[in-house]
């Protein structure tokens, strides 16, 4: 190569002390990596959705990409094995007079391994028929030994009520019953990070809120959410699930893109604790975020109060309430009669302007061809 085709980066004492690490390449930035007297330099660029490779780490010969974890060589910037053909442009290395220099232009192409969409990325759709209502209970506990949940209790009598005297199509989701793994923060790396659906996700096919994202996003018109109230706050599978939405509500933040449009979402709070109205807030306020409407009195709750420590009592106590299970169902059809209004109305068929919130289309990082 002439030298004008050469880019010093920097000294090689300096450079070798860090495995990994980003450097400029003119317009471009590489990422760098040292290991066993060796540089190699590839795209900083990620074939999955960008991240930034030299931000990465090393696992054996291959970077680690910070954002979703894919893995390509250091030196031939070829995917890991079995994807060797979904790769990233490499770079040549040299060292002279104690200078690395690399390549100005890359000396292989990117090439990316075409794949089918996840089924969740579908465009949402309306549908025409009876509303269709979806129970996600977030009571966790021991599914071989199951206990009574008097929050579940009201949530599966108002699905109960939905099908036999309404006629209407439902599902329950119990979360305790599900295998997903917790919110990894990918948006505290990089707002692109976060994509829709999870990357968790579409990395783990084992995971299963898959069911949560398709239960919510395309299948229901009513969204009937039960929790107990655990220390003042909803229960913690509640708030598992609610940080793995994150990707629901970051696509109006980052893309402009509404996935929940004229879903109406009630609440089913109890506990052996009082707290209610903060619960119900934070239910409201998360829902609200990610284009739920409500219906008048959008939640149904019960607690005894902070001296209330039998809870075999409170369990009997909900158990015997005719009071809470009419509520739940009038909870019920508060919701079905405004999931009627919106078909009439079409409220959310328009890009609405949050206050204080503004979409960012910036993309950061180098895109390649």
């Amino acid at each position: 190569m002439a030298k004008e085709s050469w880019i010093d980066v920097g000294a090689a004492d300096e450079l070798g002390k860090r495995e990994v690490q980003e450097v400029g390449s003119g317009k471009r930035r590489l990422a760098l990596s040292f290991r066993d007297g060796r540089f190699g330099a590839i795209s900083n660029v990620c074939n999955h959705v960008g991240g930034p490779l030299g931000q990465g780490t090393l696992t054996g010969e291959y970077v680690t990409c910070p954002w979703h974890y894919y893995k390509f060589h250091r030196v031939t910037g070829e995917g890991e094995p079995g994807y060797e053909a979904d790769c990233v442009p490499r770079h040549e290395v040299k060292v002279e007079n104690g200078r690395v220099l690399v390549s100005a232009e890359p000396v292989t192409k990117r090439n990316k391994l075409p794949h089918e969409p996840h089924p969740l990325e579908r465009e949402p759709e309306a549908h025409d028929g009876p509303a269709r209502v979806l129970g996600i209970s977030t009571t966790n506990m021991d599914r071989a030994h199951p206990r009574p949940s008097t929050s579940e209790m009201l949530l599966v009598s108002a699905l109960e009520h939905a099908r036999t005297e309404l006629g209407l199509e439902t599902r329950l989701i119990k979360l305790h019953e599900l295998v997903f793994r917790a919110c990894e923060g990918f948006y505290s790396k990089s707002a692109q990070a976060c994509t829709w659906p999870c990357s968790i996700t579409q990395m783990d096919p084992a995971d299963q809120m898959e069911q949560v994202y398709e239960g919510i996003v395309h299948w229901a018109d009513v969204i009937l959410v039960a929790t107990p109230i655990r220390w003042g706050a909803a229960g913690s599978l509640y708030q598992r699930m609610v940080e793995r939405m994150n990707c629901v509500q970051n696509q109006i933040t980052i893309r402009d893109r509404v996935l929940v449009r004229d879903k109406v979402a009630g609440f089913i709070i109890t506990g052996g604790q009082d707290n209610v109205q903060a619960v119900a807030g934070s239910l409201l306020g998360f829902f609200a975020e990610i284009g739920c409407v409500f219906p008048p009195f959008p939640y149904v709750a019960h607690s005894r109060g902070w001296s209330a420590e039998d809870m075999e009592n409170n369990v009997r106590s909900v158990q015997q309430s005719s009071e809470l299970r009419e509520g739940t169902n009038a909870l019920l059809e508060r919701a079905l009669e405004l999931v009627k209004r919106l078909r009439e109305t079409s409220l959310c068929t328009v890009k609405i302007p949050r206050g204080g919130r503004k979409a960012h289309h910036e993309r950061g990082g180098e895109r390649e061809a």
